[in-house]
């Protein structure tokens, strides 16, 4: 997709000089046309020329499973398969399969069917899998920011002045 986070990755791939190709909706394909971006000209071209595929999309009924085996299997060997988004929008079981087969060759994994991943999943065997806890955009100052906002609030509340609150009428 190329919605927030996939103009990101797009501009970070184009920053070191990656030939950055879009597949996603109608609009997001257009935009991306606009923002000077390849645009696939199929679903199947999209996996079969990609030499890293980064999944940025939603999940929602219309994209569970969005990703399909024989989708994966189009993928070249050399190929890395990049998923930070849900592990619900490939096809159950078949990045592991399609890992196993050989194409894609890799995968870098912060989502899984089931968080946290089970220690003795597969995934965690495999030597073309990079696999990361589901938080692989964490860096320290972001966690810096996060928290004292979370403890200042708290503090706040504590102190009888909450900020930021959507329904004061609940606090009576």
């Amino acid at each position: 997709g190329y919605g927030k986070i996939g103009r990101m990755v797009a501009g970070y791939g184009r920053a070191f000089g990656m030939k950055v190709v879009i597949w996603g909706r109608d609009a997001s394909r257009e935009q991306a046309e606009k923002d000077g971006y390849g645009i696939a000209a199929s679903k199947e071209e999209f996996f079969s020329q990609a030499d890293v595929l980064s999944l940025h999309l939603r999940l929602n009924d219309a994209t569970r499973g969005v990703v399909k085996a024989a989708d994966l299997a189009l993928m070249k060997p050399t190929a890395c398969f990049v998923n930070t988004s849900r592990a619900e929008l490939v096809e159950a079981n078949a990045l592991e399969a399609a890992l196993n087969q050989g194409h894609p060759g890799l995968a870098a994994l912060d989502v899984y069917e089931q968080e946290p991943l089970p220690v003795d999943s597969p995934l965690l065997k495999m030597d073309n899998v990079v696999a990361a806890p589901h938080l692989g955009y964490v860096e320290k100052d972001g966690y810096e920011l996060y928290f004292r906002a979370a403890f200042q609030n708290i503090l706040d509340y504590a102190a009888g002045t909450p900020k930021n609150v959507l329904n004061p009428e609940a606090l009576g």
